[in-house]
This record gives structure tokens, C-alpha cells and sequence, in this order.
């Protein structure tokens, strides 16, 4: 029974990366581009909620319905502007860009909030769990978190398939000069694909909020774990990022169950074994070489 948890806890887990890094995963996909301030807006989104809650006068479970819209919103425009320009120089622009948002809003944010950590405030409900068995525990938090994960990507995938607006992005994706030349704003269909990274990962942030504390210097180790996650599941493949999340989760756990100390180790070693293995990640599909 104690494995059997130890994979139960590894699954709940996973979960959480799963939603923290499928907005990576979209952003790579569509616009080829690894945002590196990925992680820093999770933390911004979960400051954010904490923020506004009280002068909102809603309770902060619900912070998502104000804070996600609002990250949509701003992952379309800095897309349109300060992400887009860079893409238009090179993609190695892209990366010091989102390297430099990344120093910016963690320094800010140092500078107004300090390096006390916070949480996102849902009351007694985060200590309440579900004990199917002697030493199994299911906490009820990380269960709807991992709900929310998979009600996430499959509510993606089909978007993705089935609205025209979806295909669009597939489209560009695939083919950026094709699609323009059958009339596709390929700049707005980024805009929207970033729009959709953001809210995404503002719904990250605010879980992660609610999970535990979070700092200012939190982004950058999430961020860690979900790029190691879409590369586990394969890049650009929205069900393998669950995948993936879900084998780094699992193999945390049991790194942790072995020695605490092993806990991140366990992971990293999961993350080079698929590299060595299979470098395109479990789902992703291999190109071809030129």
C-alpha cells in the first residue's frame, strides 16, 4: 500500500505540472518560442489574485474568474508587441527577451512583496483529504487541481480540432507561409495562441497558490519541471504533456520515498533517460533531418 500511495501522490502531482506546462507547451508549438518568464507570470497571477480579492470583495477560490481573463489579455498583447518583435529578428532574441521579462518581474515583484511567501487563501478546505485506505490520502486540492488539468487540455485538443479558429493556429503552426498565403493573419493567430498560454498559466498560478506558499524566486523552478515535462511527453502534443507531467510526478514521488534528497534527482533522471531514448519525447513525433 505504501507504493501504491507513493504513485497515487506522484499522479496528483503530475497533474499540477500537466496545467502548469501545457501553456509552455502551446507557446513552443504554435509560435516556436521557449517563454523563459513562463514560470514568473504563474507567480504574478497568483500575486495578482492575492491582490485582488479583498478589493473585489470575492473570495480568492474565485479570484480565477477575474485573473485568467486578464492574462489572456495580456499574454495577446505582449505577443503583438514585445514577443513578436523578437521573433521577427531571430529565435535566439526570443530567448534573451523572455530571459530579461523573467529578472524584470522577479525583481519587481521582490521589491514590492519582499521574500515573504504567500499563499492564495481557500480556507479549511486545503487540509481536508480523502483516506480511500490505512496510508493512502487523497488531498482534495490536488484532486480538483488534477480535474482541472485534464478538463484543461481536453477542452484544448478540442478546440484545437474542431473551431476554425483552432485549425488556424494548427495551420500556422505547421506552415506559417502557406497559411498567409491563403489569408491567415499569421501575427493575430500568435496573439491568440499566447492569449491562451497566458490564461493558462494564470490558472497554474493560482493553483499553485492554493497548493503551497509562493515567492517571488518560486517561477523558476516550476518552470523547470514543466519544460522537463513537455519534453517527457513530447513537444507539442497536449495529451503527452499530461504524460509527461505525470511520469515526472510519479518518479519524484518515488525518488522521495526512497531519500527526500532524491526527490528532484529522481525526475532529472527520468528527463535524461527520455532524451537519451527517445529525444523527440514519448508523444512527439521524430522530423527528419535535412
Amino acid at each position: 500500500m505504501i507504493w501504491v500511495n507513493v504513485i497515487i501522490q506522484g499522479i496528483l502531482v503530475g497533474g499540477f505540472y500537466a496545467l502548469f506546462a501545457c501553456g509552455l507547451s502551446l507557446m513552443f508549438g504554435v509560435l516556436k518560442v521557449i517563454n523563459l518568464a513562463h514560470g514568473d507570470m504563474a507567480v504574478v497571477a497568483a500575486y495578482v489574485a492575492v491582490l485582488l480579492s479583498p478589493h473585489l470583495h470575492i473570495a480568492m477560490l474565485w479570484s480565477f474568474l477575474v485573473v485568467v481573463p486578464i492574462f489572456g489579455l495580456l499574454g495577446y498583447v505582449l505577443q503583438r508587441t514585445l514577443i513578436q518583435r523578437s521573433i521577427d529578428r531571430d529565435p535566439f532574441t526570443t530567448l534573451l527577451v523572455t530571459f530579461g521579462l523573467s529578472v524584470v518581474i522577479e525583481n519587481l515583484l521582490l521589491e514590492l512583496y519582499t521574500a515573504n511567501g504567500r499563499t492564495v487563501d481557500i480556507g479549511s478546505i486545503i487540509a481536508q483529504s480523502w483516506h480511500p485506505g490505512s496510508i493512502v490520502y487523497i488531498s482534495y486540492v490536488s484532486l480538483v487541481v488534477l480535474a482541472i488539468a485534464v478538463l484543461v487540455l481536453a477542452i484544448l485538443q478540442l478546440f484545437l480540432s474542431k473551431s476554425r479558429t483552432g485549425r488556424l493556429i494548427r495551420a500556422v503552426a505547421d506552415d506559417r507561409e502557406a497559411a498567409q498565403l491563403s489569408g491567415a493573419n499569421y501575427k493575430h493567430i500568435f496573439g491568440i495562441a499566447a492569449a491562451i498560454a497566458f490564461a493558462t498559466v494564470a490558472l497554474a498560478g493560482i493553483a499553485y497558490g492554493m497548493m503551497t506558499q509562493f515567492a517571488p524566486t518560486s517561477g523558476g523552478v516550476n518552470l523547470l519541471f514543466a519544460f522537463e515535462a513537455v519534453v517527457i511527453g513530447g513537444i507539442g502534443s497536449l495529451w503527452g504533456t499530461l504524460v509527461g507531467g505525470i511520469a515526472l510526478g510519479v518518479a519524484q514521488q518515488f525518488g522521495a520515498h526512497l531519500n527526500p534528497q532524491y526527490q528532484v534527482l529522481a525526475g532529472n533522471l527520468l528527463f535524461l533517460a527520455v532524451l537519451a531514448v527517445r529525444p523527440q519525447g514519448l508523444f512527439g513525433k521524430k522530423t527528419a533531418l535535412a
